[in-house]
């Protein structure tokens, strides 16, 4: 790492502070000590095998974007702005929190969380901001000041790090931070350095996940208490943990079930926990699609990047109020004519909002048929197509997202002509338009099982307005979920309210996206048990949810089996392979 980071020093020597060196050196050099080229870095796979006994391998993932931000601003404040992109997180399970343990990060990838690392660093370190956020001043801002470097790394490190650096890591940081203090002559252009080269280091960006011999009960495995504390924060929080559960990873705490709950307890009456439950919600939701949504402007002039950040917050915000403030039953979201709307989304809707500015709580009447979350822009126009609606999508969203029912995806060659056709005489309306085309025999398997459920929105224009005729004929949105017949939308909420899959889905999706694999299969068992005996006994309270899972055993068991296997790895800093070598 020196020699990488030496070169660095010489090319910055001659371009007069080239900046780029300060965090790239670092994590390359970290590379080229395990023996890697920095070609690719890939997290643990966090596939899982069936074993015997509740537990699973120990997982590494790479931070999400929203944890990435979420720990920098619970660290450096609000304001600190990320100054790069980041590369897509891939979806497993139906979540990212799931494909967060299998991802790689690129050349490209890693020179983004370069840029990101620097800009990070120079806004943490710069004058408007570093008698804050430092906490110490250098004797000599021209020199280096070793013990100011100290308390600051480690401080922040420890937070960064998700536990205490070790003795050499510091060390090795606070030599880059000297080196980079005597090139450029300035105290906090070294910091900037040093801290820079923590954003973009692998102990950073990727969660890893140890485990150790259980003292309590020979032969087996736990996660060791930092990896604990993190799961724990990451579950409830979205972002690392803070001082008060990294006090009780070090002192035991977490070894203990009292210890457990009572930082359980904490975390759940934080307001916290709000950010948590909306960071859950995003992804099972798959919000990260509204990045990628676009409308045909000719056709709705309304509908832009403003509205669509509206339609997700209005979900989220109900979602949040309905279950955190209100501590309300889950299975109500789809019923619930309780929300939150802005002026842009009033218009949307075709409803009064007298707020010119900002939100205000909106109760839709008895006979609207806007109720529960299926009926917001965020779903509906979601999985829309630019132009059109899409029964069968939405259907299919439904059925995959709540209630964790896989639909096969259409063959290659199927002809889509006649559905796409809206000027069709003969097919006035998407209900006809479908009935004639899922009668090929190849399409009515899956039409069969997606179509009477989005049908029941059709209601809902492509961004999400009222409607109850196309090319003037009323539209039907009777159908039936699973035998449970509906006349409409309103209706098809009080189905996926009653469905039973609907609150099972709900607890495997909270327990995958915890640890972040799928469950194995005697973890499956007891979640399965755990719905019928405990969520339903519980009023399907989301919060009481969480807390439930993050007390038990079964959220911190490591299989044998498997963890003996990979634990090793897992306990390194360096563990990445080039694609080529796995």
């Amino acid at each position: 790492m020196r020699e990488a980071f030496d070169m660095k020093v010489n090319v910055a020597a001659q371009a007069r502070k080239f900046r780029g060196f300060t965090a790239m050196s670092v994590v390359i050099g970290a590379i080229f000590a395990a023996g890697c080229t920095p070609t690719e870095m890939t997290a643990g796979s966090g596939v899982v095998e069936e074993v015997s006994g509740a537990g699973g391998p120990p997982v590494m993932r790479r931070l999400t974007e929203s944890q990435y931000e979420q720990v920098v601003q619970d660290i450096f404040g609000p304001t600190v702005e990320l100054g790069g992109r980041f590369e897509p997180d891939p979806r497993e399970g139906g979540l990212l929190a799931v494909g967060a343990g299998k991802v790689s990060v690129t050349t490209s990838g890693l020179q983004q969380y370069d840029i990101m690392a620097r800009s990070i660093a120079a806004q943490v370190t710069g004058e408007d901001r570093r008698d804050t956020l430092i906490g110490c001043v250098p004797a000599n801002i021209d020199s280096r000041d070793e013990a100011c470097a100290r308390q600051f790394l480690s401080k922040v490190g420890r937070l960064l790090y998700r536990r205490p650096l070790t003795d050499a890591e510091l060390d090795a940081r606070i030599e880059n931070v000297n080196l980079a203090t005597d090139e450029f002559g300035n105290f906090y252009e070294g910091l900037e350095m040093g801290l820079a080269g923590m954003l973009v280091a692998p102990q950073f960006i990727f969660r890893q996940e140890t485990s150790e011999p259980d003292p309590q009960s020979p032969g087996t495995l736990r996660l060791d208490a930092f990896s604990k504390a993190s799961r724990l924060s990451f579950f409830l929080w979205n972002s690392a943990p803070d001082d008060q559960l990294l006090a009780a990873a070090m002192n035991g705490e977490l070894h203990d079930s009292r210890g457990v709950a009572r930082q359980v307890e904490r975390m759940v009456a934080s307001p916290r926990l709000k950010t948590g439950v909306r960071a859950f919600f995003s992804d099972l939701l798959e919000f990260d699609k509204f990045d990628e949504l676009s409308k045909d402007a000719e056709i709705f002039p309304k509908f832009n990047f403003i509205a669509a950040e509206d339609a997700k917050e209005q979900t989220l915000r109900t979602t949040v109020d309905h279950l955190v403030t209100q501590n309300g039953d889950y299975r109500d979201l789809f019923t619930t004519r309780k929300t939150f709307l802005t002026r842009l989304l009033g218009a949307l809707y075709r409803v009064p909002v007298v707020s010119p500015d900002g939100w205000e709580p909106y109760e839709f009447s008895e006979t609207s048929q806007q109720a529960g979350i299926l009926t917001h822009a965020s779903f509906v126009a979601l999985h829309s197509h630019p132009g059109r609606t899409s029964p069968t999508l939405r259907g299919k969203a439904l059925r995959e997202i709540l209630l964790c029912q896989k639909v096969p995806d259409p063959p290659g060659n199927v002809d889509f002509n006649i559905v796409q056709d809206a000027s069709n005489p003969d097919f006035k309306t998407v209900r006809q338009r479908l009935d004639a085309h899922a009668g090929e025999p190849m399409c009515v398997g899956c039409h069969k099982i997606t179509d009477p459920i989005g049908l029941a929105l059709e209601s809902f224009d492509t961004i999400g307005g009222f409607r109850d005729t196309e090319n003037g004929t009323p539209i039907d949105t009777s159908g039936e979920l699973d035998g449970v017949a509906f006349a409409d939308a309103s209706e098809l909420g009080r189905a996926v309210h009653d469905h039973p899959g609907v609150s099972s889905c709900l607890v495997n999706r909270v327990f995958s996206y915890g640890v972040g694999r799928t469950p194995t299969k005697s973890e499956k068992d007891w979640l399965d048990t755990y719905v019928e005996a405990v969520f339903a006994k519980d009023g399907y309270k989301f919060p009481q949810l969480l807390r439930r899972i993050a007390m038990s055993d079964t959220f911190f068991r490591i299989s044998p089996t498997e963890a003996d296997a990979e634990a090793p790895a897992m306990a390194s800093a360096q563990t990445f392979k080039t694609e080529s070598e796995q």
